[in-house]
């Protein structure tokens, strides 16, 4: 572990010579590369050199003690205590700061959320959980774009995909994959009984034009007319569009725009991101099959976190936490779940790291 954090900070310090050079400066397209670079790495370096502080401290108190009697030598032992404190604290920090990181944690995200089992109260929580995660957005100062959806009778959402851009969305919202199942009195039940229902989300990383090229004779493009609310274009202008990728026989359609060249080019983003996925599913199979695991088929015996109506709960059932919260998170304040699901995240991976014996 000690000889990496010696090559980081050889690193970081070879990063600070080139962003102090007149060279670099007058090179705008290389420097926010640099200096990204160097601000990833500042705070491993920081810690590290704090951990050397630490141990040259510590070294220091025990060559006190050895000669000190009375006051002094209590005064020593209670400093030498709280530096072997912190150094253990330094160094779990250290562990965590060393965990690989997710390449597609500062990427945009493409949401999709399904109508599961139940009906019209599935696509009436739909519209529901789309409402929590586009409140949870603007808190973040995120952008939401959608991209299609379906309405139900109800006017609830059978399905609706959109982008999330913002710096960090995929890191916070890869939680959310599963199924979401619901327990409350739908609008549609005269006897007040209590139903369960299910929505399916799905999180990709929007994947980027250098990621997943796309070629042309590998597509069909329909086109039709809009339908919905939208004015006079809607069901007279050939402006939606749907594309089939003729090798895998995914289809994405988007009618949002009203110009046939944006709904085009927003139905590319969302193909791309789901062939980066299909490529993601080949290169990591058992990552893949976990995440399916979690999605499932949207039964209600298959989920990840039940929002129960009747007793204000929300229950998160990966890490079993409950909050007594639920008209908060459904208003979209999420951070408590999804800090409690990331640090649950890096618990883990601190466990798979561990059999690297940690050497003074």
């Amino acid at each position: 572990m000690f000889e990496r954090l010696e090559h980081i900070e050889a690193q970081y310090e070879e990063l600070t010579k080139q962003l102090a050079s007149a060279e670099l400066l007058a090179d705008p397209a290389r420097y926010p590369k640099v200096a990204k670079a160097h601000s990833e790495l500042m705070e491993t370096v920081e810690r590290y050199r704090e951990y050397r502080q630490i141990r040259q401290s510590i070294a220091d108190t025990q060559e006190i003690l050895q000669g000190a009697e009375g006051e002094m030598r209590q005064l020593a032992e209670e400093e030498l205590a709280a530096l072997e404190r912190r150094r253990g604290e330094v160094e779990e920090e250290l562990k965590r700061l060393l965990l690989p990181k997710d390449p597609n944690d500062e990427k945009n995200v493409v949401l999709e959320l399904r109508a599961g089992t139940g009906g019209d109260e599935a696509s009436l929580f739909a519209a529901e959980m789309f409402r929590m995660y586009t409140r949870y957005a603007e808190q973040r100062r995120w952008r939401v774009e959608i991209m299609s959806s379906s309405e139900s009778g109800v006017h609830g959402l059978k399905e609706v995909v959109a982008i999330v851009e913002g710096k960090g969305a995929y890191s916070r919202l890869k939680y959310e994959s599963g199924v979401h199942r619901v327990q409350r009195v739908p609008q549609t039940e005269q006897q007040g009984r209590v139903h369960t229902s299910t929505v399916t989300v799905a999180v990709l990383p929007e994947a980027e034009e250098v990621d997943v090229k796309i070629d042309p004779k590998d597509i069909r493009i329909d086109t039709f007319c809009s339908s919905g609310p939208g004015g006079q274009s809607v069901n007279t202008t050939y402006s939606a569009v749907r594309i089939t990728h003729l090798p895998t026989g995914l289809v994405v359609s988007c009618q949002d725009e009203k110009s046939q060249i944006k709904n085009r080019a927003k139905a590319e983003r969302v193909l791309r991101s789901r062939l980066l996925e299909i490529e993601q599913q080949k290169q990591h199979e058992q990552i893949a099959a976990e995440r399916r695991s979690q999605v499932g088929s949207g039964e209600r015996s298959e989920k990840i976190r039940t929002y129960n109506f009747p007793q204000n709960r929300v229950t998160d059932h990966r890490i079993g936490l409950t909050l007594h919260r639920l008209a908060e998170v459904m208003d979209g304040r999420l951070d408590e779940i999804v800090d409690a699901l990331a640090a649950n995240d890096q618990a883990e991976k601190l466990k798979e790291a561990a059999a690297e014996p940690v050497k003074a």
